[in-house]
């Protein structure tokens, strides 16, 4: 990954990079304010690399429950299979960026990778690796700031937690102004609150496969009214 392509992807990892210097460190402070080394937090944010499940985790690391521990990351993380379906032919000619790019397909960084072409003169697979490294280099940096400085200096974390549904609705409102086709995010939208309805708090799954099945069945007639 040389220098061109990094200055290339900076410029677009910049909302994340301001996003994500908010919730890695807030993590970073309540794995410390829970009692958690320094080093745990920093391990987790390069292992894991899960936003909404690390926070989710927090509390559970103390525990030995495996099965409750999976139960929870599959139902904060399903949306991943659903959207990185969408990345298999892009990611086929990968190479040996392709596991790590896997692993590092979080919400922030597929918003981008599917919205940005990558800049003339620039390999599209050097684009997406460098897209990737700088946001997880942006997470696990601010963990590791808000541990230690957790460490340091006592804080008062309630409410912390919060920035994580901050950040997704910003998110929905910058792709809402980006775009003219707001009809995948109704769907979205009232997929979710039909089924938080419906299944409470185990209405993750349910609404993903309700999206995918509505866009499917949506996608020839969104696709003629936008050529339209």
């Amino acid at each position: 990954m040389d220098a061109k392509t990094l200055r290339a992807a900076f410029p677009h990892t910049i909302p994340v990079l301001t996003g994500y210097l908010f919730l890695g460190f807030a993590y970073g402070l309540l794995m410390r304010n829970a009692g958690y080394p320094v080093w745990l937090a920093v391990l987790c944010s390069l292992a894991v690399y899960a936003g909404a499940a690390q926070y989710a985790a927090v509390p559970m690391l103390g525990v030995f429950d495996p099965a409750g521990t999976f139960l929870l990351t599959l139902m904060l993380n399903a949306r991943h299979v659903f959207y990185g379906l969408s990345m298999l032919e892009r990611y086929r000619e990968a190479g040996k960026s392709k596991p790590y790019l896997i692993f590092s397909l979080t919400d922030e960084t597929y918003s981008i990778l599917v919205s940005t072409s990558p800049p003339s003169g620039v390999e599209a697979r050097r684009f997406w690796l460098a897209v990737s490294a700088l946001n997880q280099m942006y997470w696990v940096v601010a963990s590791a700031a808000g541990a230690l400085l957790g460490a340091a200096l006592p804080f008062d974390t309630r409410g912390v937690d919060f920035v994580m549904t901050a950040l997704f609705v910003t998110m929905f409102t910058e792709q809402w102004l980006q775009t003219r086709e707001h009809r995948p995010a109704l769907i979205g939208l009232g997929a979710s609150v039909l089924c938080l309805v419906l299944f409470q708090t185990n209405f993750i799954v349910p609404a993903m496969a309700m999206i995918v099945v509505l866009l499917l069945v949506g996608q020839n007639h969104m696709e003629g009214g936008a050529e339209a």
